[in-house]
């Protein structure tokens, strides 16, 4: 017979969270996420400001189109490595985004199992999957989605039995251009102030860039200006050892989520990692 837990009825699955499909586990609402897109042949300013805007919250990158039909993805990946080739507004006006996009999108179906698209976003090195909805269109997956996973499984597993990452930290007076760097270097795309909760990311770069420097028009030398250009934002710190259910549903309800709890620096990805486990079987189905 079915548990309870919280007042609601527990699914009886002798298997594990990361072996179900998709469709199992988002029943609901598996097609409800926004997918943002962009033809092929728009200049990358216009992506640029649609990232900006969308980065981490609606969506980790945006569909690129040809004819509609599904070519490419482009996030703050592509734009951060073409800024390191090419620091001037010639990156966003005249370049096109079929010239920098990522080719051949991830796209998936509801028979997908957990533990595949998983197995697809860490060899591509991008949490975000498309699938095709009831409208005739595309639904986006991100790591972000993922959390509703997170805040209905039931486990005891909580913030401190996730693995520590070193922090990668940053100065004020670092430049763009070595800050750029080490989030690559150091397969990131938050890097925290030194002896702060405040942080810098990929978004905010982007949306400097539009926003205050119109698309470097003005801006000579970007990679070599420091870091304090940038309105830093605060991670959220937290001082209980919150379980997997209850971390995943704050974060889901911030716009940017971050979250610092003692030395563990918590995101939607390490939710997405830790749901692999076999040890977690059960969850709140969707209702």
């Amino acid at each position: 017979m079915p548990t309870l837990w919280g007042g609601y009825k527990l699914a009886c699955i002798e298997m594990s969270l990361a072996n179900r499909t998709l469709r199992e586990l988002l029943s609901e609402t598996l097609t409800y996420s926004l997918c943002i897109h962009i033809k092929k042949g728009k200049e990358v300013w216009v992506v640029a400001g649609m990232l900006a805007q969308y980065l981490e919250s609606a969506t980790d990158s945006v569909l690129v189109l040809d004819s509609g039909k599904p070519i490419g993805v482009i996030g703050g990946k592509e734009i951060m490595e073409n800024l390191l080739k090419n620091p001037t507004s010639s990156l966003f006006y005249g370049t096109k985004v079929k010239d920098i996009m990522a080719q051949n999108p991830l796209i998936i179906t509801d028979d997908t199992k957990y533990k595949d698209l998983m197995e697809q976003w860490k060899k591509r090195g991008r949490a975000y999957a498309v699938i095709a909805n009831e409208w005739g269109f595309y639904s986006a997956i991100s790591a972000k989605k993922i959390l509703e996973i997170g805040m209905r499984c039931k486990t005891n597993l909580s913030i401190s039995d996730l693995p520590k990452k070193s922090l990668v930290t940053f100065k004020k007076d670092d430049t763009m251009g070595s800050i750029i760097k080490s989030m690559f270097e150091n397969k990131t795309r938050k890097i925290l102030l030194e002896n702060s909760n405040k942080y810098i990311n990929d978004r905010m770069i982007i949306e400097t860039i539009t926003e205050k420097m119109s698309y470097l028009k003005e801006m000579d030398y970007f990679l070599n200006i420091p870091a304090n250009i940038i309105e830093l934002e605060e991670a959220r710190i937290i001082l209980d050892d919150l379980k997997i259910n209850e971390i995943s549903a704050m974060m889901y309800d911030m716009e940017h989520p971050y979250v610092i709890y003692k030395n563990w620096t918590v995101t939607p990805w390490d939710i997405c990692n830790v749901l692999l486990s076999e040890s977690i079987t059960e969850y709140v189905p969707q209702s």
